[in-house]
């Protein structure tokens, strides 16, 4: 059965995701990236989208602009780690509560959403014509004058995903735990590598 999140995002509906679970966004969903963060965080210009339990998704969509209407061509996720200096900071001054990328997010970002209710998930990368489908409509584009990249794109979206959460509101973080694992691993899975090597350069030194 699928978990679907609904925008207005409330604590208690996301609370007890962990790490690993997939769920889906209906509701809406607001493309920012570098420039966005860079402004709210650095600058301290007020947002004109109000991100308070809301979503955002890391992303420089292809729209079709045109008289009266926009439509969503491909909208891909962004390496979510270039957000990571602001995120923290930029979370505790909007309230956002859900942010949608590509791969992980470190420590920063793990702290504030467990320390403000807030989670990290991950779209599969090259699917962004099948991500698409899930925009009903684009409302609004606010800083149009970032360019289309880096504006803030303001979509009505239904069942978008599949979202894997990679940082919950423990503060967990999948991407970090998964590095630490495989780091510990990294000696016991060489060893067998380095014993081979070793009978080789025997039988051809014995040769």
């Amino acid at each position: 059965m699928k978990k679907i999140i609904t925008t207005p995002i409330s604590f208690e509906s996301i609370k007890d995701l962990r790490t690993g679970d997939i769920i889906y966004l209906t509701g809406t969903l607001v493309t920012g990236r570098d420039d966005v963060y860079l402004r709210v965080v650095m600058e301290n210009m007020a947002c004109p989208f109000d991100f308070n339990q809301m979503a955002i998704m890391h992303a420089g969509p292809i729209i079709k602009e045109e008289p009266g209407k926009n439509t969503m061509v491909a909208i891909g996720p962004t390496s979510s780690i270039r957000m990571e200096a602001y995120a923290g900071d930029f979370i505790r001054r909007t309230g956002l509560r859900l942010m949608v990328g590509k791969g992980g997010m470190g420590e920063k970002t793990s702290r504030a959403c467990e320390e403000h209710g807030a989670i990290h998930c991950m779209f599969p990368g090259g699917c962004a014509v099948i991500a698409a489908t899930c925009v009903e409509s684009i409302t609004h584009v606010h800083w149009r004058e970032l360019g289309m990249p880096e504006a803030l794109w303001e979509m009505k979206v239904k069942e978008f995903g599949p979202l894997i959460v990679t940082i919950d509101t423990t503060g967990a973080n999948l991407f970090l735990e998964n590095k630490a694992y495989y780091a510990s691993r990294l000696d016991e899975c060489k060893q067998p590598v380095l014993e081979s090597v070793k009978d080789i350069m025997h039988i051809q030194t014995n040769k």
